[in-house]
């Protein structure tokens, strides 16, 4: 993929006629008052941060579950890392990088304790009432569940960065309304009733780059966390042609190099190749529809920040690695078994006795529910916990807790 470099905005401050403008935004369902130092963005990805949601990333599953080791990547670092690929594509693509991170920073705040198998398993405790969904779940968070101000629930982000968080993977609904990937979350449903997010259409440029920032993320860190566990070995990477070259590339320039500095030196290529992939098709497909605004990047019918057709390919491969090698790994499939029994567990028991939440705030907004609305705020609860939590709650009220060491 040949990049054009002349028109790359490192350093240039210049953002490009197709970029989120933060001087311009549909606003806060909450109006407030401008700030005098920060754009509207800023304040985005500042409010961000600073939730308890944020915070507790850093004890939350990624791959491999905490107690395995200090050295694997938990959620938290997961989205530092997506955050900074995310800002490195918007800025030579002279987008607002303050949006494109506040959305990489935003995008797995509704994931649960154990990653995505305590998703699956509050998924199907949830699923008589409407399922679990961690993409509405981190919707929720920002538009109800976060306490820290005094006129409003959640942190009152911009429509931008709402849109960029509920449609960073594409549009959830065709232009008749039948969604694209299957039903659409009731809570991003209702929330649209409020502050329509327009579903149909793709969210901004600045989301784009954050999706596919996700994606390289977690493609180079897996395999990373692999080669540390023991369950990948550089020989099992061969099966990937493009893992391949960059091996072989990295032997003939450095034939004696330690193993971990070998596997760094793959991952520093994997990363690169595939940040310049994407910069390289979003090039050619922006000078081809000659967006005059950010809504024409959303108006437009396909995805603009994305691989090649060869780099698609390897993605596709990479993933089959992983699945076949990590994922479904008999030994990580064992540990996934015990934390979704853990997850299940604790549903069940708050359900019988919501007192067990030893929350003031969780149990006294309890009483008087219906059986749907508690099973969801039961649901909330579950889904904020981390995994060091969940494991202490579940040693508490359970005679014996999985062991997922």
């Amino acid at each position: 993929m040949t990049i054009d470099t002349r028109s790359l905005g490192f350093g240039s401050g210049e953002r490009a006629v197709y970029a989120a403008d933060p001087w311009a935004t549909r606003g806060r369902l909450v109006p407030e008052g401008s700030s005098l130092t920060r754009s509207e963005f800023q304040r985005d990805r500042d409010r961000i941060v600073h939730t308890t949601a944020f915070r507790r990333l850093k004890h939350k599953t990624q791959v491999f579950i905490g107690v395995d080791g200090d050295h694997y990547r938990t959620r938290l670092t997961h989205t530092i890392e997506v955050a900074q690929i995310a800002r490195a594509l918007a800025r030579a693509l002279k987008l607002d990088e303050d949006l494109a991170e506040g959305v990489a920073l935003v995008h797995d705040f509704g994931h649960t304790p154990f990653g995505h198998t305590g998703e699956d398993a509050l998924h199907e405790c949830l699923q008589p009432y409407g399922g679990f969904d961690h993409n509405a779940q981190s919707l929720r968070i920002v538009t109800k569940l976060e306490r820290r101000y005094a006129e409003f629930d959640g942190i009152n982000l911009t429509w931008e960065s709402l849109e960029g968080l509920v449609k960073h993977n594409g549009p959830l609904v065709d232009k008749i309304g039948a969604g694209t990937r299957g039903p659409v979350p009731q809570p991003i449903l209702d929330y649209c009733e409020l502050n329509d997010l327009e579903l149909s259409s793709f969210a901004s440029l600045e989301a784009q780059v954050a999706a596919i920032a996700d994606d390289i993320a977690y493609n180079t860190h897996d395999i990373d966390d692999g080669l540390r566990s023991g369950y990948l070995t550089f020989e099992m990477l061969e099966d990937v042609p493009f893992l391949a070259a960059m091996m072989q590339e990295v032997r003939a320039k450095y034939p004696h190099l330690e193993p971990a500095r070998f596997a760094n030196e793959i991952m520093r290529r994997q990363i690169t190749h595939m940040v310049e992939d994407v910069i390289g098709v979003a090039q050619d497909r922006l000078s081809l529809l000659k967006p005059q605004s950010a809504t024409d990047v959303r108006q437009a019918d396909h995805v603009i920040a994305t691989f090649s057709p060869d780099m698609m390919e390897t993605d596709r491969a990479i993933k089959k690695l992983l699945f076949s090698r990590i994922y479904r790994h008999p030994d990580i499939m064992e540990i996934r078994a015990g934390a979704a029994r853990i997850v299940t567990d604790l549903f069940h028991a708050y359900m019988a006795d919501p007192s067990q939440m030893q929350s003031h705030y969780w149990v006294s907004h309890i009483a008087g529910l219906s059986e749907a609305a508690k099973a969801r705020h039961v649901g909330d609860y579950l889904a904020g916990m981390t995994d060091t939590y969940a494991l202490k709650a579940h040693r508490r009220m359970f005679d014996h807790t999985p062991d997922l060491g």
